[in-house]
């Protein structure tokens, strides 16, 4: 006659443990899907994520235009000159008062980020063109100059500013 301790394991325990490791799988592989689909959408995630954007390529003089929540936005490394002309235009003659100082951020004086669409109708202006060699919107005649600002035209609006910080000397983060 043959006894079995407690001690030992028999066939019936291995059973037992399988059993309940193939149940814990097969659970946690249902509720999987169902956690999973609470989640947001990566198109979804992508379109509010915030931005960075490298500004060492961008040559003084240059702009680039990259695009954040779907809307363009114009990132422009104005030369001394612009900086100075837009600096000595009279606020009180803009159609939407601000001063160059109030679109930039201080210390960083050349970079103008703005989110490149007509304050008149929504269309997307066209960068250093114009009499101000700011931006122009041939679709209504809208001028603005180097700060974004609107000069001439239906446009009511100077154009928006996104919010931005720089994270380094040559590196901004929008959004």
């Amino acid at each position: 006659m043959t006894t079995t301790s407690s001690a030992e394991h028999t066939r019936r325990d291995f059973l037992f443990v399988a059993t309940g490791a193939v149940a814990a799988v097969g659970a946690a592989a249902a509720v999987w899907p169902l956690i999973s689909q609470m989640n947001p959408d990566a198109s979804t995630i992508a379109a509010g994520a915030p931005i960075e954007v490298d500004l060492a390529p961008i040559a003084e003089g240059q702009d680039i235009k990259v695009f954040w929540r779907g809307k363009p936005i114009y990132i422009m490394n104005r030369t001394k000159k612009q900086v100075e002309e837009a600096r000595a235009v009279p606020v009180s003659s803009l159609p939407d008062p601000q001063t160059d100082q109030a679109r930039v951020k201080e210390g960083h004086d050349q970079w103008l980020v703005v989110i490149g669409i007509c304050t008149h109708l929504g269309c997307i202006p066209i960068a250093h063109e114009g009499a101000y060699d700011g931006f122009f919107c041939p679709c209504h005649g809208s001028v603005y100059d180097t700060s974004g600002r609107i000069r001439q035209g239906p446009a009511p609006l100077n154009l928006p500013i996104p919010p931005y910080a720089f994270v380094s000397d040559t590196k901004i983060k929008i959004g």
